[in-house]
């Protein structure tokens, strides 16, 4: 039964990867083609419909082995969630490519060396708040204002969530700088499966306070 459990995981980690690569692969050739330019973030913005349909699929994998359908529980999570999901990420897109501009044209713009300090904290912050409140949103349904308040509510009260969610995320930046953004579509999956893991306490405490 373990064996059986295991190889459902890892089917469903291959389904749910290869229906996130088809998703942001329109974003992924705007990259190709946009060369690292500043409308890169357009390119970016298929990642967070489809990371909020990988995390729906992967929190809905069914205790029942012979009810496994990844993809179908993928395309739901994608309907149901994708105007959501962007109302979270197209901010947190807009507010990163704001700090990547003003640091990258520093000397240029004039911008003190403890005023980046502060963009830096800004986007870590704002990112931190994005990923967490795009858990939430996929996975219950809230109005967007309510999705921010409870992402940094469970930020501020469970340090654990926050030290776990930023080193995911530094992870991620650590395999986009020395590997490549190919690299970690490729861990897309997992980096999602893993994001589950960190946010449990988030899941766990909405469902008690709202849903049991």
């Amino acid at each position: 039964m373990k064996l059986g459990r295991l190889a459902a995981r890892v089917y469903t980690l291959l389904v749910v990867e290869l229906l996130l690569v088809a998703t942001v692969a329109p974003g992924l050739a705007l990259l190709v083609l946009l060369d690292r330019s500043v409308l890169v973030a357009v390119g970016v913005l298929p990642v967070g419909p489809a990371l909020s349909a990988a995390l729906y699929a992967l929190h809905r994998q069914p205790a029942d082995l012979a009810d496994l359908h990844p993809a179908a529980a993928f395309w739901r999570g994608y309907r149901l969630n994708a105007a959501a999901a962007l109302r979270i990420w197209a901010p947190l897109v807009a507010v990163l490519t704001v700090v990547a501009v003003s640091l990258l044209h520093r000397d240029a713009a004039g911008v003190p060396v403890w005023w980046s300090g502060l963009l830096v904290l800004l986007a870590a912050a704002a990112t931190l708040v994005a990923v967490t409140a795009l858990v939430i949103a996929s996975l219950f349904v809230f109005r967007p204002a309510d999705v921010l308040r409870l992402a940094a509510h469970f930020l501020a009260a469970r340090p654990a969530v926050t030290l776990g969610t930023a080193g995911l995320l530094l992870a991620a930046l650590g395999v986009t700088v020395l590997l490549s953004e190919a690299v970690l579509l490729l861990l897309a999956a997992g980096f999602a499966a893993a994001l589950l893991v960190v946010c449990r306490p988030v899941i766990a405490g909405i469902t008690e306070r709202f849903v049991t």
